[in-house]
């Protein structure tokens, strides 16, 4: 695992210059890579790679990057792992191929001399990306795992491309301009990430998942990225391709996959372990690492003191049962709150997933002794494991037969674009307070006014995962579905539609952006034995029922699970790796987030509009109802501004 960064001006560049530029870029990500640094620089072509290395196979220096390949045509800076090198080294040995160590990126060179860069990225079962010059041809190849694990960004500042797997890479490079992008600000306020290809920054884009970039100085220095696989098509074919058996067929069939799935990343030359939360997910990774390893696998969790955060009791038993070597950590309040400060410079660009806190805190327990780390990510996407993938189905089932015209009209009719604050809807309020308790109660009408409005379940599934119906950068778009995604039609099925809204937006932009700064913050590597792309094709080839039953999402995993833990320990309803931040804003917190929703400040600024967000936090101090998710997303941009406005604060972040 690495961090890698570059740049490439085709006019030339001076050496000396260059590699000053190139090593300050690939020091910032030092936490990606603590083990090694490399540098190679063509100053006549102008192509500058830089890397820092987290040594996981083969430690030897024969491991180092940027790496040559063996005739001397191609140098790769690389970050990830391929699974499958072994089969792709024994084949590639069997022609002819020559190695000198024991790397999967040597394995990538020469598949690649041998394949070609697209062929290749065909047949690696991995997650990576990747920087590949092409001494022969002048071509620069940037490439990005299939579902999109390992981030890779790039642009342009004037003739110059920069490109590396974080932010503040690209921001050392003295080129760089950090002009906000307000359609991505926009973007961000509306789901709480900025979704790909955006970037905050105005001409960043982030490579998008299962996709490759070549340009050419003789072209034009120009291109666009082209994909070499697709989960929207993956989806379609295995929709168009039902699993033919008995749901017992399936269960064997998954197990087979996901265990060999979870074997292939059990190889390292480093201490490994596995997060385990005591859910589906995590049990059913963890129970197949115990059933093929030959010691107690490493476990760990974070628990909290409040109840209804807390899984560690859960993760105790379960680990008690398979027999894992289990360490757990309950964190303080005072613990959690701590991390807040690091959030924008550990993820240089806004992002507003509150469980952003405990994952970073459980990956910080878990580098305390492992380098390696299992998890169980990617479950809900592929196997119907949020409550959206119910609800929103059943909403467009009851709507989808009453004339579009007749709902939007009953829609204007509701009225409650003036929502909780509103003399109509804090009448609501006050009401729904006396009679039942119950909170926002009028949002949730205006809510159902937004989705009587709707025109397909993709519609429905943007409505229900929006934050903010008007952003509150005056200044941006709010993105449509079509800006987005693809959409892909799935036959119609609205639960496999927005399952794979999910798995090309949320997973990609939210889940694994997540997972991925929070670990390599610590210097800590994380695998995803569900994002096998064997297991993405098999899933897609699953019918919904046998993915939601009952009401209960991931149906079929939790039978592959029962298998090895019994259903007690691990049959409960789904709770979130979240945080109380809706209490925290009304009292620990409430200085800090006061400070950065301050009026004049925000007046000063100019960015945001002062009036909505002042009435959210108003509302939400006074307990009327709770604006915590809109709020949260309004901090973190916030923060993330003041921080990038302190260059010397970023590189003290690395």
């Amino acid at each position: 695992m690495c961090g890698i960064t570059g740049f490439w001006n085709p006019a030339g560049v001076n050496e000396q210059e260059a590699r000053a530029i190139v090593v300050r870029m690939a020091n910032v990500i030092h936490h990606r890579g603590p083990d090694d640094g490399g540098d190679w620089i063509d100053p006549q072509a102008g192509i500058a790679l830089g890397s820092r290395r987290l040594a996981i196979l083969d430690l030897t220096p024969l491991g180092h990057q940027p790496m040559q390949s063996i005739d001397g045509r191609f140098v790769i800076a690389f970050n990830g792992e391929i699974y499958n090198f072994h089969e792709l080294r024994a084949e590639l040995a069997a022609g002819g191929a020559t190695f000198r160590g024991r790397s999967d990126t040597e394995v990538l060179l020469a598949a690649i001399a041998r394949w070609g860069v697209r062929r290749t990225l065909e047949r690696c079962n991995g997650m990576f990306a990747l920087a590949l010059w092409d001494r022969e041809t002048r071509a620069l190849h940037l490439a990005r795992d299939r579902a999109g694990e390992k981030p890779l960004y790039y642009g342009w500042s004037g003739q110059t491309l920069i490109f590396g797997s974080e932010l503040k890479s690209l921001r050392a490079h003295p080129a760089f301009r950090s002009d906000i992008n307000r359609t991505a600000l926009a973007a961000f306020f509306q789901r709480g990430y900025v979704p790909g290809p955006l970037s905050i920054y105005r001409g960043i884009y982030k490579l998008p998942p299962g996709s490759a970039l070549t340009l050419r100085a003789d072209h034009g220095f120009r291109g666009a990225p082209i994909p070499y696989w697709s989960m929207d098509e993956a989806a379609e074919a295995g929709v168009a391709r039902p699993f033919k058996g008995s749901a017992d067929d399936a269960i064997d069939a998954l197990d087979h996959l996901l265990r060999d799935a979870v074997k292939m990343r059990m190889e390292a030359d480093v201490p490994l372990g596995a997060f385990l939360s005591g859910g589906i997910d995590s049990s059913l990774v963890v129970a197949l690492m115990q059933a093929q390893a030959t010691r107690p696998v490493r476990t760990f969790t974070i628990g909290f003191h409040e109840s209804k955060y807390n899984e560690a009791e859960y993760a105790k038993a379960v680990s008690r049962h398979l027999g894992t070597e289990h360490t757990e950590l309950y964190v303080t309040p005072e613990q959690a709150r701590a991390v807040i400060p690091h959030l924008p410079t550990l993820y240089d660009e806004p992002f507003a997933d509150t469980s952003q806190i405990p994952t970073y805190l459980v990956c910080q327990l878990a580098r305390q002794s492992v380098t390696v780390s299992l998890s169980g990510d990617a479950g809900d996407e592929l196997f119907g494991g949020y409550r959206r993938h119910q609800l929103g189905p059943s909403i467009w089932r009851r709507m989808r037969w009453v004339p579009y015209g007749v709902r939007r009209a009953a829609a204007r009719v509701l009225g409650f674009s003036q929502g909780p604050a509103g003399p109509v809807g804090r009448t609501i309020n006050r009401l729904a307070r006396r009679l039942t308790g119950k909170r926002n109660l009028s949002e949730r009408i205006r809510q159902f006014a937004d989705l009587l409005s709707t025109r397909s379940p993709a519609d429905v599934y943007t409505t229900l995962m929006t934050f903010w119906r008007q952003s509150p950068s005056p200044r941006g778009r709010l993105l449509t579905v079509g800006d987005l995604v693809a959409g892909p039609h799935l036959g119609g099925d609205a639960t496999h539609v927005m399952m794979s809204l999910d798995a090309t937006g949320y997973l990609p932009d939210d889940i694994l952006v997540k997972v991925d700064r929070a670990s390599m913050g610590v210097s800590l590597e994380t695998r995803i034995p569900l994002l096998d792309p064997r297991v993405i094709d098999f899933a897609w080839r699953l019918p919904v029922k046998w993915k939601i039953r009952h009401g209960e999402g991931k149906w079929l995993l939790r039978q592959l699970l029962y298998r090895y833990v019994p259903p007690a320990l691990v049959s409960r309803p789904k709770q979130g790796f979240g945080m109380p931040i809706a209490d925290w804003l009304r009292r620990p917190l409430r200085e800090w987030a006061e400070s950065l929703l301050d009026e004049q400040r925000l007046r000063r600024e100019g960015l945001l509009d002062p009036a909505s967000i002042r009435r959210k936090w108003t509302e939400h101090l006074s307990g009327q109802t709770r604006w915590d998710y809109q709020l949260w997303t309004v901090l973190m941009f916030q923060a993330w501004n003041e921080a990038q406005r302190m260059p010397e604060v970023l590189a003290r972040s690395a």
